[in-house]
């Protein structure tokens, strides 16, 4: 049997397990959720249920301590099908935690019970990351049920933690275990197009910064009495938006092509307007091209906070409560090239590398000195009330994932 006729006839096996992983909310702790165990116990029994643990598969399950779940650890599944080259192993890692549903109102659909309509599945989580899940699931099982090997080792990760930044999930798998070697090809079926035509290859660098503004308070009709942080604030915050003038250069790659310093959020300083304020505090979201490195804009930013400390009388401090800096996967990378190539064999669609401002789980992967794409066909569904997908992406998917593991 060819892969469309196998996939074509799995639709509703396909289907199924997208209810099945629906209806157990894999929320976490930061979203008052208990964590992946119930899924993962759920996915583990369909996976023995289907001989992921027969004729030379396996399945394992790594776990990540974490007290505030009742499990008491954040589970990760690690699905192992030989290949007849297991010197350079082709993962595909998608993710079993969802986001939490935020205003029930907005949903039209009981948000944990798959709905089908029009060629479309909803319900929280279908998409973000169960399409990848389910896609990568199937193609792996054409593979068993047809009796075929494929051409190199298959591994199937099914990670935790992904939306809340990863730390019990593959940051830990990578500083807690071996599993990863240097030569694997890493899919993360976690981004893309309706098309499915692009492939992120690289991240903007992130830099989130906090940043506190300590004058001298005073009353509003005597400034010259005290140190106004506000204006000293906002000096500042204009001095580092115009960092996009001194780190200028561009990448086609990215939209927009250019690097991003953000002014943003803002807290409460004084409760009157006739209160000129002495503290003031301000944060910044920055987008940087991978060509800078972090610590070229963070000197600069250090400059420009002296600048305005002389300048208004005031003390400036920050911190940093994200920072993230990683190499692109060339475009030369076999993992790129393959599926490239089995976009165009199945799809005839020519495959577009791109590179995004937000961060995933490649990131982690790239700093390992592991190349890893992220890529997919869908809709970009991802935390929205009434999120979907669209059955014929996951079936596409899945015919192009079996065609990467057979090259």
């Amino acid at each position: 049997m060819n892969a469309k006729e196998f996939l074509k006839n799995s639709e509703r096996d396909i289907v199924a397990l997208e209810t099945l992983l629906t209806s157990i909310p894999a929320i976490a702790p930061e979203g008052n959720g208990d964590g992946e165990e119930k899924k993962c116990r759920a996915l583990e029994g369909w996976l023995r249920d289907n001989g992921f643990d027969k004729n030379g598969c396996t399945i394992e399950r790594f776990e990540a301590p974490d007290s505030r779940v009742s499990a008491g650890v954040r589970p990760s599944l690690v699905v192992t099908i030989p290949g007849k080259d297991d010197s350079q192993r082709v993962w595909v890692m998608a993710h079993m935690d969802v986001v939490p549903i935020g205003d029930p109102k907005l949903w039209n659909t009981d948000p944990w019970t798959v709905v089908e309509k029009d060629g479309k599945l909803y319900g929280r989580g279908v998409e973000d990351n169960q399409q990848g899940l389910c896609s990568a699931a199937f193609a792996a099982l054409y593979y068993l049920k047809n009796g075929i090997t494929p051409a190199r080792t298959v591994k199937l990760l099914f990670v935790a933690d992904e939306e809340n930044g990863s730390a019990y999930g593959a940051i830990w798998l990578i500083k807690n275990t071996d599993l990863f070697r240097k030569n694997d090809l890493v899919l993360i079926p976690d981004g893309g197009d309706s098309e499915g035509r692009t492939i992120e290859i690289a991240e903007k660098n992130i830099l989130w910064m906090r940043v506190h503004v300590m004058g001298k308070q005073t009353h509003g009709s005597r400034p010259d009495s005290g140190a106004n942080a506000c204006l000293a604030a906002c000096a500042l915050s204009l001095k580092l938006n115009e960092l996009e003038k001194v780190f200028d250069k561009r990448d086609s790659l990215f939209e927009p092509d250019y690097s991003t310093f953000q002014p943003t959020k803002r807290e409460k300083n004084v409760d009157s307007i006739n209160i000129i304020p002495g503290e003031d505090t301000f944060c910044m979201d920055c987008r940087i091209l991978p060509c800078y490195s972090l610590s070229e804009v963070l000197a600069e930013v250090d400059k420009r906070c002296r600048e305005v400390e002389a300048q208004y009388g005031v003390k400036i401090e920050y911190e940093a409560p994200q920072q993230s800096e990683s190499p692109a996967t060339p475009v030369t990378a076999p993992v790129a090239q393959k599926l490239a190539a089995a976009i165009k064999k199945v799809h005839n669609i020519d495959a577009k590398f791109i590179g995004i401002g937000g961060g995933t789980v490649g990131a982690e992967l790239r700093r390992e000195g592991i190349d890893a794409v992220v890529w997919s066909t869908l809709d970009d569904q991802a935390h929205q009330p009434n999120e979907y997908c669209i059955i014929d992406n996951l079936i596409k998917d899945a015919e192009t994932l079996i065609e990467f593991f057979a090259n």
